[in-house]
């Protein structure tokens, strides 16, 4: 490594293609390769290809076969996939628990070394985002979907099981005690979507930032492991570590589009009669895949940004609208209860040996962890590309606690006004289908048609985007890590995405959905660990205030 200064914020390192080269002094590696120089360059038939060809072919060739098997054998596939969710979760759930517990605890550790003083980009770069912009950014990259199928779903769930002491109860229920089954509801949802899957985030993010801004390295999975690897990155050791974050991200991405179109159709079957099948479900994913491919070929500039501004002013809207109209007091109060409660149970709901909770610990918590881990190249690239010009410090606490506290609101708004309807007497919510839940609940409120449609909307969006954003970032990684890959590729990867959604609808529904993430963020766990590894020896190289 040797460290070297940046003249200004637009030097570009000559290999780079678009990663700026570090402001100020940054300790670079010093490596003889240049980003794309394996891969496959041609222009056939007007279309454009400019791709890592080990990388891609691997990936692609293995997506495309398990989506026809898939397809043309979902009863067979069916038994498969409920005997691989059942055995992972019943054998290693306590691998994902731990895991996550270890990238929390590097998370916050770092923030109290004085490695938190390194700046992403070298020491002198400016923040590219004011920071009410990189909030808001840092918020709409990582939930989305699960927000919306989740959101009311998962707190009705837990109180249900909680009071009547469920086998599936968390932590064991609190039976017959209301207010106490639904603290530990609420501590259990946002167990589930709070410091947890941002310390994930957080790892593989400020990973791929220190790497690329700070290192000059290409802007993938492999290059965080120069400090273990070394130059071996560049061969197959680096090829499994790409097409390993492939495989979890599109499985990833194809759960939240599932679960993302079973929602909508349940929606619109609600508000409009419309039959709630699997002809429904396909109709819609190759509907929105459509607009998402637009969305692509527009850009991030004219088409993710503006979609994710309509997307968070809309989710933003519906919020406040039920903070206004449902049980406000409950809700403002709820907000410090259930914080103080998701504190108190935290240790208890994050330990991985012991657990008398299995059904909970294997059915929920460890498809979550799993989720978000395949989730994490997507958004960890994301959260990357917008944090530029941050300390590891700032980067550190931002990622970790407005997303966690924005969450704890969205599921105190919407899981504590279904939980205050089926204690008033209202049992539809808790009857209703898992997709149908939220519609339910804002059918007990005024404007629920409005209300309804804007949910329909949302989810819709949100899969748009998760798409659009997802095929940016796969199309990355199997580009050898150039950001401005020719456009068709990125066409194809939005493709498969919506290719892989329907295959598991049609091959297991939601049970099939849960085992391919699980399946997918297995290996990827793995990987993680031994990023925790590299991002301290790589931060400990760098200079620092």
């Amino acid at each position: 490594m040797s460290q070297t200064p940046g003249n200004n914020d637009n030097d570009r390192d000559q290999g780079s293609e678009g990663i700026p080269a570090p402001s100020g002094k940054a300790n670079l590696i010093d490596t003889d390769y240049v980003i794309g120089q394996d891969n496959i360059q041609t222009n056939r038939f007007g279309f454009s290809v400019d791709l890592h060809g080990k990388v891609f072919t691997v990936s692609s060739l293995v997506i495309l076969l398990f989506v026809i098997v898939t397809l043309a054998l979902p009863e067979q596939m069916a038994p498969i996939f409920n005997g691989a969710k059942s055995f992972l979760t019943d054998h290693l759930s306590w691998l994902f628990l731990l895991a996550a517990n270890i990238f929390v605890i590097v998370a916050i550790g770092l923030i109290f070394t004085p490695l938190g003083r390194v700046r992403i980009g070298g020491m002198h770069a400016k923040p590219d985002f004011s920071y009410t912009g990189w909030f808001a950014m840092l918020f709409a990259a990582g939930m989305g979907i699960g927000l919306m199928f989740y959101g009311v779903a998962e707190p009705i769930t837990h109180y249900g099981t909680a009071i009547t002491g469920d086998s599936w109860a968390p932590l064991g229920g609190a039976q017959g005690d209301s207010a106490q089954a639904q603290s530990m509801a609420m501590a259990a949802t946002i167990f589930h979507w709070g410091l947890h899957p941002w310390g994930i985030y957080a790892i593989v993010a400020l990973s791929l930032a220190l790497f690329s801004y700070n290192k000059g390295l290409p802007l993938t999975m492999r290059s965080i492991f120069y400090p273990i690897l070394g130059e071996r990155i560049w061969g197959w050791p680096g090829h499994i570590i790409d097409i390993l974050a492939v495989f979890a991200t599109l499985f990833g991405l194809a759960t939240s589009l599932g679960l993302g179109a079973s929602q909508a159709s349940a929606g619109l079957n609600y508000l409009f009669g419309i039959p709630n099948t699997d002809v429904t479900m396909v109709i819609l994913i190759i509907g929105i895949s459509m607009i998402a491919l637009l969305s692509v070929m527009l850009g991030v500039d004219k088409g993710v940004q503006r979609l994710s501004q309509i997307n968070m002013a809309l989710a933003f809207l519906l919020l406040i609208f039920v903070i206004i109209v449902g049980p406000t007091m409950l809700i403002a109060t709820g907000f410090f209860e259930n914080t103080i409660s998701y504190i108190k149970n935290l240790p208890a709901l994050a330990m991985p040996f012991g657990r008398e909770d299995t059904n909970f610990v294997h059915g929920w918590t460890a498809f979550y962890w799993a989720w978000w881990i395949s989730w994490s190249p997507f958004v960890g690239m994301f959260i990357a590309r917008v944090s530029r010009g941050r300390t590891v410090r700032e980067f550190l606490i931002a990622v970790l606690l407005v997303p966690t506290v924005v969450s704890i609101l969205w599921m105190t708004t919407f899981g504590d006004t279904a939980i205050h309807q089926m204690t008033s007497g209202f049992e539809g919510v808790k009857d209703a289908a898992l997709e149908l839940q939220l519609f339910t609940m804002l059918g007990q409120l005024p404007l629920t048609s409005i209300t309804s449609f804007i949910g329909i909307i949302l989810v819709m969006v949100f899969f748009i985007t998760s798409s659009d954003s997802g095929s940016l970032v796969i199309d990355a990684i199997t580009a050898g890590g150039k950001v401005d890959a020719p456009k068709p590729q990125r066409v194809f990867w939005a493709m498969i995405q919506g290719a892989i959604a329907i295959a598991l609808l049609l091959g297991g529904g939601l049970t099939a959905l849960q085992a391919a993430v699980i399946a997918t963020g297995l290996p990827f766990t793995v990987v993680l660990l031994a990023a925790c590894y590299a991002i301290i020896q790589g931060l400990r190289s760098e200079p620092r205030y």
